[in-house]
């Protein structure tokens, strides 16, 4: 199957994302972030910086829970709507309801 080349609104929307989750994971270590998220650092670098826009539904919700931030919220900011969750510099939820130090 031949994959459709993303739109600049797909763009965009991956670069917004991209923001919320960088500002949400403040000083945060990006190894721990990912770890909890359940995904490889890189590829948390990789959505961060927008490279890549469209990351897999189960991928948001793992980063969504990891950082504290709400699907609804992920959701809102991918369709343009400014974000409305302060959470730099919050400690990563552990799936389990550890924080992670």
């Amino acid at each position: 199957m031949v994959r459709l080349p993303l739109t600049s609104e797909q763009i965009e929307a991956g670069k917004r994302l991209g923001t919320l989750l960088r500002d949400a994971r403040g000083e945060r270590d990006p190894h721990e972030v990912a770890r909890v998220a359940g995904i490889s650092p890189e590829t948390l670098r990789k959505i961060e910086s927008g490279r890549l826009p469209t990351p897999a539904f189960g991928t948001v919700i793992g980063l969504g829970d990891a950082l504290g931030l709400p699907t609804q919220e992920l959701a809102a900011v991918w369709r343009g709507a400014p974000s409305t969750h302060s959470v730099r510099g919050a400690p990563a939820a552990d799936p389990a309801g550890e924080t992670a130090r």
